[in-house]
């Protein structure tokens, strides 16, 4: 027999590679995971949805060791009121966190809730299950299968401050997978921000259920200056009058794929996703989006700007599906790119897939580079070339900045691309 023939599939090789917490609640949804993981197999280049990009060093036993990073002077959101929620390498830090006991929000670990009847039993894996359709991602149940720690969430309430998820890489060859499960109760509001380059491979899930009337908003800062390789995947299920808000700011990186699947499942639902990028030489970010429409009067937007130089790679991939039935949707979708030269490449792939008639969806994708006659305007004005060029990119990336409702973390979001724009100044 060849040793072709007995030689352990990439997804074996993984699978091996990993433990499956036993017991609990999560069980059941654990070994469907890994049954489905096995059916599917872990992504290849031949998948239409990772044909740009490699998916080699996500998938593969061993992660890639990546450098350790020291942080910074001035930690982000860190002069902002916030929950401090802790994970070292993927792993609880209780030393660091905050104490977990906030109004409006019961807060529990995935690892330590442990009871058979528990709230979280109807939500785990069944969001990343309902994300499988029509497009299989492999990652995802690879996480819900082998999930050692994260938050569970059961927001009751407006809680009055964000909780922060906070992550650090501490080990050169950490391989980290979190799972995280959030639910807004009917008229509860909650922010989440989350940041930090947390291990040098990561794999995270957050399943959020937004239930009617509720609100939740998102922000995420991915890493500064890191060898980090992630893919992080969100699913949301949203509920009638129900609002969805998710920003993310990427910096850096060596491969950063981010996936967002979001269900308007109850009548006059808003879903906004948005995502600012900044590269710089070995840097591939993927945005992939899947937003469906399958409710009366639903608004949906994807807003995604990237700025890329010395031979970044930039992608999206986003997708509108309206059902049948989901009259009055509005659905926006914008990805654009600004290349700081010509070594850098973004690739799109927007879609709309609609079965209702009385809608409004649209989507567009450009790419080009700094506007000279803006740059001559305020270089004649005094405005040396290099600040002149960052404030023309803080206003091509503003549209999706804008779309973070909170006006401090908007600010600290904008300072921290500000940060990034003048330690690359050419």
């Amino acid at each position: 027999m060849s040793e072709a023939a007995v030689k352990p599939s990439v997804t074996e090789q993984r699978i091996a590679s990993h433990a499956m917490p036993q017991g609990g609640w999560s069980e059941a949804a654990r070994r469907d995971a890994l049954a489905r993981l096995r059916a599917m197999g872990l992504p290849d280049r031949r998948d239409e949805y990772w044909k740009y990009t490699r998916p080699d060093t996500l998938v593969q036993a061993e992660p890639i060791p990546a450098a350790l990073f020291d942080g910074e002077e001035e930690p982000v959101f860190g002069a902002i009121d916030r929950l401090r929620i802790v994970f070292v390498d993927g792993v609880f830090d209780a030393d660091a966190s905050d104490d977990l006991a906030l109004e409006g929000v019961r807060i529990e670990r995935l690892v330590e809730a442990c009871a058979d009847i528990h709230w979280a039993r109807d939500l785990y894996g069944v969001l990343e299950t309902r994300g499988q359709k029509p497009v299989a991602r492999p990652l995802a149940a690879l996480n819900t299968a082998f999930a050692a720690d994260g938050v569970l969430l059961h927001v009751t309430g407006k809680v009055s401050k964000p909780i922060n998820l906070q992550y650090f890489h501490r080990d050169e060859s950490s391989d980290a997978i979190l799972h995280h499960v959030i639910r807004v109760d009917a008229g509860a509001e909650v922010t989440v921000v989350e940041n930090g380059p947390a291990a040098a491979r990561f794999n995270k899930v957050m399943e959020v259920d937004v239930a009617d009337g509720a609100r939740f908003h998102h922000v995420r800062a991915q890493g500064r200056d890191h060898e980090r390789r992630a893919a992080t995947h969100i699913f949301a299920r949203l509920g009638t009058e129900s609002t969805f808000k998710s920003f993310t700011l990427t910096a850096n990186g060596v491969l950063t794929r981010n996936e967002c699947v979001i269900e308007l499942t109850g009548d006059d639902a808003v879903a906004h996703v948005a995502g600012a990028c900044v590269g710089d030489g070995d840097f591939h970010h993927d945005d992939t989006v899947f937003i469906t429409h399958d409710a009366v009067n639903c608004e949906s937007r994807q807003v995604f700007k990237k700025v890329l130089r010395n031979g970044a790679t930039g992608v999206f991939q986003g997708k509108i599906l309206v059902k049948a039935g989901a009259q009055k949707t509005d659905g926006y979708q914008i990805s654009q790119s600004l290349l700081l030269d010509e070594d850098s490449q973004f690739l799109a792939k927007p879609e709309l897939e609609i079965y209702a008639d009385d809608v409004a969806c649209s989507h567009g994708s450009t790419s080009g580079a700094i506007d000279e006659d803006a740059l001559f305007y305020l270089r004649s004005r005094g405005v040396p070339e290099g600040p002149a060029t960052d404030l023309l990119t803080l206003a091509f990336l503003a549209e999706a900045v804008d779309e973070i409702e909170n006006e401090a973390l908007r600010e600290d979001i904008t300072q921290r691309l500000a940060d990034w724009l003048e330690r690359h100044r050419s």
